[in-house]
Order: C-alpha cells, then sequence, then structure tokens
C-alpha cells in the first residue's frame, strides 16, 4: 500500500471523526486551517518519537498512538492551554497497513479522550519516527510560563511520581504481576492534565509537565524564574495501588506527565476543592539558587538539576 493510500483509507477518516470547529480545513490541501477565536493566543508545540530511544522496538501500535498524542498535548496542558488540533508526520519503514491502521487506533482513542483534531501531516519511509506538532488556544496573556516562579511560593504536583520509571523493567514481561499494572499503565497510557491546567490560568505562577523528572523540570521553571526551591522528600507522592516507586525514580524517572506547577500559598485555598486536593504540595520556592531535599532525618541534600535528558550527550 502507497503513501496516499495509507492517508485516504486511515487518516482521511481519522481527520472527520475528531474534526473541531477551530479547524476550518483539514487535510487534503496544500495546509491546514485554524481559526483562532478573537482574544485568545495561539500556543503550540512539537515533539518526536523515535524508536528505540522514546519507545521500545515492535511497541504494540495502538499503545504508541495513544502514548504519542499524550506526550504532546500534555505540554498544552502545562501551558493552561486547549487543545484544538495536531498534525502528523510518520516515517515507516515500510508501508503495513495492519500495523498502521492499529496506530491509528490508538490515535483516534486519544483524539476524541482528549478533544483534539488530526488536522494534516506526512508520510516517509524511514526509520520509524513520529513527529507531532499540537496546537491550543489560550485566553490572551493567560499561558501559563516557566518563569514566573517567586519566592514564597508552593511547589505542587498533580499526582504520584515515578511510576513510568518503575514500570520500566517490567515492559518485555509477558505477564507483570498484577501488582504493577498501574506502573504501567503510567507508561503506556500517561494522560495529559488538561482540565487541571485550564483551571490554573491566572492562579498558578509557573508550570511545566513532567517529562524528563521531577529535578529536571523544576530545575527549568527555578532558571528561568531565577529562583531556588526546596522540597519535602516526604510529601513527594509516588504510591500507585499496593505498588510504589522509589525516591530516586520520582525525582530523576521521567515520563510521568504530571504537572509542576507554583503558586502562591493563599491561591491555594481559592481553587475549586476537587482541584486543590489533587495538588500535592511539596515545597516552596526560595530566593538563593538551588534545589534541596530535606530528608526525613533533617539532612538536607543539593539535587541535580542538569537540563534533562539530552538526545545527543556521550558518556
Amino acid at each position: 500500500m502507497g503513501e496516499f493510500e495509507l492517508i485516504g483509507r486511515l487518516f482521511r477518516p481519522l481527520a472527520e471523526i475528531t474534526r473541531q470547529e477551530g479547524v476550518l480545513l483539514g487535510p487534503g490541501d496544500d495546509c491546514a486551517i485554524q481559526r483562532v477565536p478573537a482574544g485568545h493566543d495561539l500556543v503550540f508545540s512539537v515533539d518526536t518519537l523515535v524508536e528505540g530511544v522514546h519507545f521500545p522496538g515492535q511497541y504494540d501500535p495502538a499503545r504508541l498512538g495513544w502514548r504519542a498524542l499524550a506526550v504532546a498535548v500534555s505540554d498544552l496542558a502545562a501551558m493552561g492551554a486547549d487543545p484544538v488540533c495536531y498534525t502528523l508526520a510518520l516515517t515507516l519503514p515500510d508501508a503495513d497497513e495492519a500495523w498502521v491502521a492499529t496506530l491509528v487506533s490508538g490515535l483516534r482513542e486519544a483524539s476524541l479522550a482528549f478533544g483534539v483534531a488530526l488536522a494534516g501531516g506526512d508520510i516517509t519511509r524511514g526509520p520509524l519516527t513520529l513527529t507531532l506538532q499540537v496546537h491550543g488556544v489560550v485566553p490572551e496573556g493567560q499561558g501559563i510560563l516557566r518563569s514566573g516562579a517567586r519566592p514564597g511560593d508552593l511547589v505542587a504536583v498533580t499526582g504520584p511520581l515515578g511510576g513510568a520509571a518503575a514500570a520500566l523493567e517490567w515492559l518485555d514481561d509477558p505477564q507483570p504481576p498484577s501488582s504493577v499494572s498501574p506502573l504501567l499503565d503510567c507508561y503506556h497510557r500517561p494522560v495529559p492534565k488538561i482540565d487541571t491546567g485550564r483551571r490554573l490560568r491566572g492562579v498558578a505562577s509557573a508550570a511545566i509537565d513532567i517529562s524528563d523528572g521531577l529535578a529536571a523540570d523544576l530545575g527549568h521553571i527555578l532558571e528561568a524564574s531565577g529562583v531556588g526551591a526546596w522540597l519535602e522528600a516526604a510529601a513527594i507522592p509516588r504510591r500507585y495501588g499496593i505498588a510504589e516507586a522509589s525516591l530516586e525514580q520520582a525525582l530523576y524517572g521521567g515520563d510521568d506527565y504530571q504537572l509542576c506547577v507554583t503558586l502562591p500559598s493563599p491561591a491555594l485555598a481559592m481553587l475549586p476543592g476537587d482541584v486543590s486536593k489533587s495538588l500535592h504540595v511539596i515545597g516552596e520556592i526560595r530566593s538563593a539558587e538551588g534545589l534541596y531535599l530535606q530528608h526525613p532525618d533533617g539532612a538536607r541534600e543539593l539535587l541535580t538539576t542538569g537540563t534533562g535528558y539530552d538526545h545527543f550527550k556521550t558518556e
């Protein structure tokens, strides 16, 4: 099957099923057309996922479809944006219709769950790679940036951390124990915190989605804002049912796609109950630079923030 047959038989129906009001023109022309409502800003981001780097070889294509879109949309959630549409550039080793149809089934499920439309894309031959550009909108001037954290702000996360990292040792197990199912769900089916992000507009002083690990991603906020922070080790949520991630996995593991946010302490009490209850306060922003971890025994540890995962770093 050729490129245009794949597009016509599999991707154009996906675009029709997921179409959103803001997409005036989807696949089939030289460009898609998105209309941005008056009084809103366009927010967009692009992610590339490469087999063997961002997901295992021979990974289930339905899971890949869900995961690829969830990872991309999570960036919109961190900005407090409403998702609208995405484009997909897909590189395939060969035109396996059954494999692509299964990938599209995962994309379809995720597209409908996240309320985001396929607006166009491209297919070419080569190593398995997916590049997704996601578009969203946010009321003018209300996008949540990384640069707004101020001394005295609370540091909070939207859920337990380290689950995806803890799942890695079970990815190749054909019959993993039921106790690790919640961990595997963290890896296979991350859920971007879209609603929480939009409800934090005008409340959170800074936000980021946790893709490279809490220490690295909070480090991006600290660098952009010119501040430091301390965290309470005992306050960092790590439990998934009866399974629990290690503290190291929570700090450095990545692939969680929870949000890390900073906000003034009085603002926490002003949030709707369901939003405030979903936030786990784990520390505080300080004026002195550096990210420190306070252990239950009173010991204080300076954490390595670095810059996150580096695709070109050599040992």
